[in-house]
């Protein structure tokens, strides 16, 4: 169902905890293979990754040529693009399965993706994390720390991520627009 793509870049620390909270996934059915991409730049990160079983593709390109072959590379009919250090939290299996059968169901595979929520805050009164909450879904841009879910197909016809860019995942999130990004109700915290 879902191939997980990671660009890392000496982050064999971060690369962890993200593969870690994919165990389930995987034990779910949902992950058919996790795809990590890295520039060979010498730290463990690829090592960790095999390690984990997850295909490694080495490559000295631009992080977006690297994300770029990966998605093209995957099996999968649809894709989720994480950051070294994302740990979706555990509704996150439902959620993705949830979105993936409504799009399908839908015939919208192909003009909808999604995004997890930001994490909310234990320190925030319930009324103010509520209106943090509206306020992200109605007005805010997501960000590439909070993933992307996207069906292969409707990330080809985007023309996927950008080579040349320094941040290709923001700018294939601009390219999404808002009206075609869905926020999951399952939130990603950043492991550092």
């Amino acid at each position: 169902m879902l191939s997980v793509v990671i660009a890392t870049q000496d982050s064999e620390r971060a690369l962890v905890p993200t593969l870690a909270a994919l165990v389930a996934g995987a034990v779910a059915g949902l992950i058919r293979e996790v795809i990590v991409t890295d520039p060979g730049a010498g730290d463990g990160s690829a090592q960790i990754a095999d390690g984990a079983g997850c295909r490694v593709m080495i490559s000295p390109e631009s992080r977006g040529a690297r994300l770029a072959a990966a998605a093209g590379a995957a099996r999968a009919p649809w894709l989720l693009f994480l950051r070294p250090g994302a740990v979706p939290d555990a509704t996150w299996i439902d959620e993705t399965s949830r979105f993936i059968e409504e799009a399908a169901r839908a015939n919208r595979a192909d003009d909808r993706a999604a995004v997890f929520r930001r994490p909310a805050s234990a320190f925030r009164p319930t009324v103010v994390e509520a209106l943090a909450l509206l306020h992200e879904a109605l007005l805010a841009r997501p960000g590439p720390d909070q993933g992307l879910l996207i069906a292969k197909s409707f990330y080809d016809r985007l023309g996927g991520h950008r080579p040349d860019l320094a941040e290709p995942e923001s700018d294939l999130i601009r390219r999404l627009g808002r009206r075609r990004t869905m926020l999951l109700r399952a939130g990603v915290l950043t492991a550092r």
